[in-house]
């Protein structure tokens, strides 16, 4: 029989090794899962109106709405991972997006946050803005897929279960594969404040999908939530390029590389992403990133 002393040695190896075992199977998993999508995406990622190999769906059920990117990067994945894989880069990538105005990392123990501050798409003082909680939750990391989700309980109005997840595999040396998701819940409130919006100011905003041609052939696209949510999955994942793309200047120039690329990219969908003129953005932007380093030191 086994000795007390010999199962307290023996129990925590145990247990470390069956987590291992799972974080190894997990990692094996997900991998075969985005080696498998790649394949069935080709047609979808070589030929579209995005000019870049990428495919962009949606999907709204009763008060949950997604938007699901995948593409193909110029990256290493090795680069993607660092980037990605933990929550470290994170505001640098967030504070891109228009409606993001404030961005810090939090550590609590083991509990680790990004509290962004999420407002209107031009300047304005945080005491205006909506605080969002962001969760990080580490996923699979392994030398040839790594994954990782942010989870926020509560959003502006009414609005819930906030989710980004990522995930990512090599295709070769130069290249990597990814996929972002962008998801939240809403309620009434939140669902009337849009309607007034869609109404009003948003009344010629769409999203990506195509769901019908006109009788000249002309594409009618999405409206409503999931117009929303892929103009947002698109501001997100363009984020993501574009401090990736910063990577390649020196360090001083890095933040005035990712502005000027994410704006030039998302000026390629005018239609659908064209909110503000480049000078009014990079002014903003320069002037939040300040504010955030200012709060930060």
């Amino acid at each position: 029989m086994l000795s007390r002393l010999t199962l307290h040695l023996i129990f925590p190896a145990t247990l470390a090794l069956a987590a291992c075992g799972w974080a190894h199977a997990q990692t094996q998993t997900g991998a075969a899962a985005m080696k498998s999508r790649y394949t069935e995406l080709q047609g979808e990622l070589n030929n579209n109106a995005y000019h870049r190999p990428l495919y962009l769906n949606s999907r709204e059920d009763g008060g949950n709405v997604k938007g699901d990117i995948y593409a193909v990067l110029d990256y290493p994945f090795t680069q993607v991972r660092e980037a990605l894989g933990s929550p470290d880069r994170w505001c640098d990538i967030l504070i891109l997006h228009l409606n993001t105005k404030y961005c810090r990392l939090l550590h609590d123990g083991a509990k680790t946050t990004l509290r962004m501050q999420v407002g209107k798409k031009t300047e304005e003082p945080l005491d205006s803005t909506y605080r969002v909680d962001l969760r990080y939750h580490g996923g699979a990391s392994g030398v040839d897929y790594f994954s990782s989700s942010m989870l926020a309980e509560k959003g502006p109005l009414d609005t819930s279960d906030y989710r980004i997840e990522i995930e990512s595999i090599p295709l070769d040396e130069k290249r990597s594969f990814l996929h972002f998701s962008y998801a939240y819940s809403y309620g009434l409130a939140s669902k009337l404040a849009l309607r007034a919006y869609l109404m009003t100011a948003g009344r010629d905003k769409v999203g990506f999908s195509v769901v019908k041609r006109d009788a000249q052939g002309q594409p009618q696209y999405i409206e409503g939530t999931r117009a929303t949510v892929e103009r947002n999955t698109m501001r997100y994942y363009l984020a993501i390029d574009a401090y990736l793309s910063g990577l390649a200047a020196p360090a001083e120039q890095r933040l005035e590389k990712r502005l000027a690329n994410w704006y030039d990219a998302t000026e390629q969908y005018p239609r659908q992403l064209h909110e503000v003129s480049r000078d009014e953005y990079l002014g903003m932007k320069r002037n939040e990133v300040a504010r955030q380093q200012k709060a930060g030191s």
